[in-house]
């Protein structure tokens, strides 16, 4: 072979720690994932184990072998933790725990009664679950980002069975007891396959951490910071290039007297007032509805697979629950009403830009009724 056993883990140890510092980078850069800062951990206590291993290779001390043992089972178990961070967004350590309890608990003992092969075996056959185990966490999010999370899942897999082998060939030998660290082909097979594991993991998630942080920054920019809506660049991304037909619908809302909350109230209270009627569209609107901010106090609803009648129920019902909703501010109680414009689309379609404009011009027609109320628009045919 080019390279032997120490060199080989000598090499594992070094490319943990580079991949450590790397990750352990990427979230200074960001300090918005969380889950580097585990996965980091975890592949530093990786590497750390590689390092005492070396020095057990040497010394063939029993502590120094608990020692690495319950490092590389630290490592492992945090990787699960890792994986189902990366998932879930949730601190991961209880997982951890659950992961690292048995591996812990029944290692060392049996190492200790003297059984060093069956110990040997034990921690192959932990390995390999907990890296499984990983390989199925990363498995559930993979809708994420199909193609670089399968290559996850191979590469966790890969590895875990090449421990399966290390302790296959041990099984096969009937060595229950070894004297030393067991040098044979499935040992160097592991330790390659860890070297080149670890790096393709390290690459593959990265660039998954960079993903997710441009899909963020992208969601950012098309949502409004104070009401978690749509904003109007997100309302015109998605249905800008549409032709409504008559099943489909827009609604324009606007606060009356927005002005007079601010001015009396301030800025704060008009912010609480701004985000209660976001509450109240959301909680009428269906899946698929387009919930928006088009910017101060007005806002849309856009609306496919819809009738008149429903349409102008939604409407109608989001219009009463806003005007019966109380907002206790500084000790007072404000209220708030909104008027709405509808318009629907045409059989030869329309754009987008027509039917906001019917929309408004709906909407002005309420506001100059008498305001808190609805109209519809009259222009179906040509605006």
């Amino acid at each position: 072979m080019m390279f032997d056993h120490n060199s080989l883990l000598l090499a594992l140890g070094f490319s943990g720690i580079c991949l450590a510092a790397t990750l352990l980078g990427s979230w200074f850069m960001a300090r918005t994932e969380s889950f580097l800062i585990t996965w980091a951990v975890g592949v530093l206590f990786i590497a750390a184990s590689t390092f005492t291993y070396e020095s057990y290779r040497i010394s063939l001390s029993l502590p120094v072998w608990i020692v690495f043992y319950l490092l590389l089972m630290a490592g492992l178990s945090t990787l699960v933790g890792a994986a189902y961070q990366f998932r879930t967004g949730s601190w991961p350590w209880r997982k951890i725990a659950c992961a690292a309890a048995a591996p812990i608990v029944l290692g060392p003992p049996i190492a200790y009664l003297g059984y060093s092969g069956a110990a040997t075996i034990l921690l192959n056959a932990f390995s390999a679950l907990l890296l499984f185990v990983a390989a199925g966490e990363h498995w559930k999010g993979r809708d994420e980002a199909p193609t670089p999370i399968a290559g996850l899942v191979i590469l966790y897999s890969l590895i875990a069975m090449s421990f399966v082998l290390c302790a296959g060939v041990l099984l096969a030998d009937g060595k229950w007891v070894i004297d030393g660290a067991p040098s044979n082909w499935a040992e160097d097979i592991n330790l390659i396959f860890s070297i080149a594991g670890m790096t393709g993991i390290g690459a593959l998630s990265l660039a998954l951490n960079h993903a997710r942080t441009a899909q963020s920054s992208r969601r950012d920019a098309l949502t409004d910071n104070l009401t978690g809506l749509m904003n109007r660049r997100a309302l015109f991304e998605r249905h800008g290039t549409m032709n409504f037909n008559p099943a489909m619908a827009v609604v324009v809302f606007d606060l009356d007297r927005f002005k007079m909350i601010n001015d009396i109230h301030g800025h704060a209270v008009g912010d609480r007032v701004l985000a209660a009627f976001a509450e109240e569209l959301l909680s009428n609107s269906r899946e698929g509805d387009s919930c928006v901010r088009l910017g101060g106090e007005e806002f849309a609803l856009v609306l496919g697979h819809t009738l008149p009648e429903w349409t102008e129920q939604t409407a109608e019902r989001i219009r009463g629950g806003f005007a019966n909703r109380r907002i206790i501010a500084g000790g007072h109680l404000i209220s708030c009403t909104a008027s709405a414009g509808i318009s629907y689309g045409t059989a030869d379609g329309l754009n987008l830009d027509a039917m906001l404009n019917a929309a408004d011009k709906a909407l002005y027609s309420a506001k100059r009724a008498g305001r808190n109320r609805i109209a519809v628009s009259q222009f179906r045919e040509a605006v």
